[in-house]
C-alpha cells in the first residue's frame, strides 16, 4: 500500500502518466495559441467562416488545458506552467502562418495528428497503470478530435 497514491494508483506509474500528460500540456497551449493567432489574424473570403471555427477551437482547446493540467495534480504531480518549458517539449511549434485560412486548417490538422499520437501513448499508459480518469480523458478526447480531423479534412477538400 505504501507504494500506491492518495487515488490509489502505483506511484510510479503515475509519475510516467504525469510526465506524459505535461507532454500533452505543452503541445496543447502551443496550438491554443496558434488558434488565437489564427482567429485574430485571418483574411480572405473564408474570414466569416473560419473566424468563427477557430474561436470554437481555442476555447475548446482552454478548456482541455485545463483538465489536463488538474488531471496531472489528482496524480499527485504539478502542472508546467512556462512557455519556456512549453517551447522545448512541445512537438507543435509556434506557428508563423496565421493569415492564410488554408495553412491554419492544414497546421490544425498537423496538430491534431501529434496531440491525438500523444493521446494514444497515454492510453496505453493508463491502461496499463488502471487510472480510469486518464483513460477515460484521452478517449473521449480522441474521438472528439478525430471527428474534427474529418470536418477540417473535408473543408480542404480531402
Amino acid at each position: 500500500m505504501k507504494n500506491l497514491s492518495a487515488i490509489g494508483l502505483d506511484t510510479v506509474k503515475s509519475k510516467k502518466l504525469a510526465e506524459k500528460l505535461n507532454e500533452l500540456l505543452a503541445n496543447y497551449s502551443l496550438f491554443y495559441q496558434n488558434t488565437r493567432g489564427y482567429h485574430w489574424n485571418i483574411k480572405g473570403d473564408k474570414f466569416f467562416e473560419l473566424h468563427l471555427k477557430f474561436e470554437e477551437l481555442y476555447n475548446d482547446l482552454l478548456i482541455k488545458i485545463d483538465e489536463v493540467a488538474e488531471r496531472i495534480l489528482t496524480l499527485g504531480y504539478s502542472p508546467n506552467h512556462k512557455y519556456s518549458v512549453y517551447n522545448e517539449v512541445s512537438n507543435i511549434k509556434e506557428s508563423s502562418q496565421v493569415s492564410n485560412g488554408i495553412k491554419a486548417v492544414e497546421n490544425i490538422l498537423n496538430s491534431f495528428k501529434t496531440l491525438i499520437g500523444i493521446q494514444r501513448e497515454l492510453l496505453d499508459l493508463s491502461e496499463d497503470a488502471g487510472d480510469e480518469g486518464t483513460n477515460a480523458l484521452m478517449s473521449d478526447y480522441i474521438r472528439e478530435q478525430e471527428k474534427l480531423v474529418w470536418m477540417y479534412s473535408a473543408f480542404l477538400n480531402k
